[in-house]
């Protein structure tokens, strides 16, 4: 009978290509990995990887026994999500894949209270903002900001957000405060993209006034923006969640506040086919009654 924690050395081996990776990746010795693999060899009679090469390559077998292995694992995973739903008791270790601003945002302060309260709970956060249309097996819940792509996922929006024009009050002093959306054209702006910025805000009335300039600077994440915008490099917009403390400590001034920036959705992402579990069920719920909590 195959043992589930050498078939799972074996998926993450094959997944990694390299004895070694499959080691970091599950944090275990590179010696408990090999002899996990030459037990799994053992019990099914065959070699399952090619030796030869720098990168490891399956053989016939390990194929075989991969496309076997994904399923075995997946309805386990789905058998222990189940009985964890049903018990109701939210224990075991939750993968969350998160946006490294939203990261550092909200979701790092409410990571110590969540914990106290589901001490049978282990969190391991991973660092990713790229658009996901299947989770992958080491990922129960991804949290993703923005438009989501198509996919076979659940995504319940966890809250919407208003990108915030804001500057520090240095900057102001020095190059002067917008009293328009067409004053922003003489400002640097500080943007995610590396193109001609699009930014819309609603009036009280309902008008949509629109900006398109070019950025001034370019940075790969809201929380890279956040601390240039502290350092007096320009005007920005930021996620309400990710600008609320420094506005309410006089470290960046809200522009126009007049008029409502665009709103972005935040979205947690999970399996379709999979009932939801307990620790999952309770994780979704503590974020967004956090992202939900008034400033």
């Amino acid at each position: 009978m195959l043992d589930l924690t050498d078939l799972r050395i074996f998926a993450r081996i094959a997944d990694t290509g390299t004895i070694s990776g499959a080691a970091r990746a599950l944090g275990f010795p590179k010696s408990s990995v090999s002899r996990s693999l030459a037990r799994l060899e053992a019990e099914v009679g065959t070699s399952l990887i090619q030796r030869s090469t720098r990168r490891l390559a399956l053989t016939d077998a390990g194929l075989l026994l991969q496309r076997h292995a994904r399923r075995i694992l997946e309805d386990v995973g789905e058998a222990e999500d189940a009985i964890a739903g049903l018990v109701g008791v939210p224990r075991g270790t939750l993968r969350v894949s998160a946006p490294p601003s939203f990261a550092a945002g909200p979701l790092a302060p409410m990571l110590p209270e969540f914990l106290a309260r589901y001490p049978d709970v282990r969190v391991v956060l991973a660092f990713d903002n790229a658009p996901i249309v299947q989770l992958p097996d080491d990922v129960d819940v991804a949290i993703r900001a923005g438009a989501l792509p198509d996919s076979e996922l659940i995504a319940r929006r966890l809250a919407s957000t208003e990108l915030i024009a804001c500057a520090s009050p240095e900057y102001l002093a020095a190059h002067g405060t917008p009293a328009s959306v067409d004053d922003l054209r003489t400002h640097r702006l500080v943007t995610l993209l590396d193109r001609r910025t699009i930014w819309r805000f609603r009036t009280s009335d309902g008008t949509v006034e629109e900006l398109s300039a070019e950025p001034g600077l370019v940075v790969p994440e809201h929380d890279i923006a956040r601390t240039v915008l502290l350092g007096g490099a320009g005007v920005g917009r930021l996620p309400e969640y990710h600008a609320r403390d420094a506005i309410a400590r006089g470290a960046l001034v809200r522009l126009l506040p007049d008029r409502e920036g665009e709103r972005v959705d935040v979205h947690a992402l999970y399996p379709r086919q999979r009932r939801l579990s307990a620790k999952v069920r309770v994780f979704v719920e503590a974020v967004a009654a956090h992202l939900a909590a008034p400033a």
